[in-house]
C-alpha cells in the first residue's frame, strides 16, 4: 500500500476490469457445465483462493472478524453471493453484452437507494444520466431480446439491485461505527454460493477441461480482482473507482466478439452506447467536482 500512488491505483483498477471483464468468453469455451454448475464451481474455487489469500494479506486474524462481523457482514455476504450466483446463471442465457450493460446499472440503483434509505440527495446530473440511461436499456431490450433472453436479463438485475443493497448496508453500517471489511463479506459470499447452488447443479456434469476454466475464474475473474479492488478503493475516490470499473462492459464485449465470436447487435451497441456514456459522463463530472 504504501507505494501504490494514485496513478499506479489506476493502472490497477484497470487491470481488475479486465480480469472481471473475462468471465463471459471463458464460459463460451465449456463443454458440459452449464447455468447452477458454473455457479457452483467458480464460487467453489473462490473460496478456496480467498481461505488462501486472506490469511496472507490481512492474517489468521481475519477469520476472527467474520466471527464478529455481526448482522452487517452476513448481509454483505448474502448480496454477494446474489451477485455471483445471478451474474453466471445469466450468462448461461443471455448474450455477455446484455448481461454486462445491464450491470452496468449498479451505480444508478446505488444512488437511488442511497436517495431512499440514506437520504443521499441526487444531483441534476444523476436524474439526466438515469433518464438517457433508461432509454438506452429501453431500446436495446426493446429490439433485441426474445424468449429465454427476457428471463436471462431479469435474473442479470439482481446483480447491480444486490450491489446496490450491499453498498447500502455497508454505508449505513460505517455511519453508526461499524467496521464492515468487505473482502471477508466476498469469501462468505463465495461460500453461501457455493452451498446454495450444490443441489440445483447435482448431478455434476462438467469435464475436467471446464472445472480447469472454471478453477481460473474462481482465481483470476473474482479472488484477485476483489482483493486489488479493495486496495484501489484505499487510493482512489468513489468516482473514479466506478468511472475504471465500467471499462468491464468494454473489456467483456470486445473479449466475447474476438474470443468466441459473439458479436453485439447494432441495437446493443447503440443501447448499451446510451448507457455506458451515460454513467462514463456522471461519473467523470462527478469525479472532476471532488479534485
Amino acid at each position: 500500500m504504501r507505494g501504490l500512488t494514485h496513478t499506479r491505483a489506476v493502472w490497477l483498477m484497470v487491470l481488475v476490469a479486465l480480469l472481471w471483464s473475462t468471465a463471459g468468453v471463458v464460459t463460451r469455451h465449456l463443454e458440459a457445465a452449464r447455468s447452477f454448475e458454473i455457479t457452483f464451481w467458480r464460487s467453489l474455487f473462490t473460496a478456496l483462493s480467498l481461505l488462501v489469500l486472506l490469511p496472507l494479506w490481512q492474517g489468521r486474524a481475519v477469520f476472527d472478524r467474520i466471527r464478529r462481523g455481526g448482522g452487517a457482514l452476513w448481509v454483505s455476504g448474502l448480496c454477494w453471493a446474489v451477485m455471483f450466483t445471478a451474474f453466471m446463471v445469466a450468462l448461461s442465457m443471455t448474450t455477455v453484452a446484455n448481461v454486462l450493460v445491464t450491470l452496468a446499472l449498479g451505480p444508478l440503483f446505488t444512488a437511488l437507494l442511497a436517495r431512499v434509505t440514506i437520504g443521499h440527495r441526487l444531483p441534476l446530473r444523476t436524474w439526466l444520466t438515469i433518464v438517457v440511461a433508461g432509454l438506452g436499456i429501453a431500446y436495446m431490450y426493446g429490439n433485441e431480446l426474445s424468449g429465454d433472453q427476457w428471463l436471462g436479463t431479469l435474473i442479470a438485475l439482481a446483480v447491480p439491485i444486490a450491489g446496490a443493497v450491499n453498498w447500502t448496508v455497508t454505508q449505513r453500517a460505517h455511519a453508526r461505527g461499524l467496521d464492515v471489511d468487505l473482502v471477508p463479506a466476498v469469501l462468505l459470499g463465495a461460500l453461501l454460493s457455493t452451498a446454495l447452488t450444490l443441489p440445483l447443479a447435482w448431478p455434476l456434469s462438467a469435464t475436467p477441461h471446464d472445472v480447469g476454466l472454471l478453477a481460473l475464474l474462481g482465481l483470476g475473474q473474482l479472488a484477485v480482482p476483489c482483493v486489488l479492488a479493495v486496495l484501489c478503493a484505499q487510493v482512489l475516490k468513489a468516482p473514479e473507482v466506478s468511472l475504471l470499473a465500467l471499462l468491464e462492459v468494454i473489456f467483456g464485449i470486445t473479449l466475447a466478439w474476438l474470443g468466441a465470436n459473439e458479436r453485439p447487435s447494432s441495437s446493443v451497441l447503440l443501447g448499451g452506447g446510451l448507457v455506458v456514456g451515460a454513467l462514463v459522463a456522471n461519473e467523470f463530472i462527478a469525479w472532476r467536482q471532488r479534485v
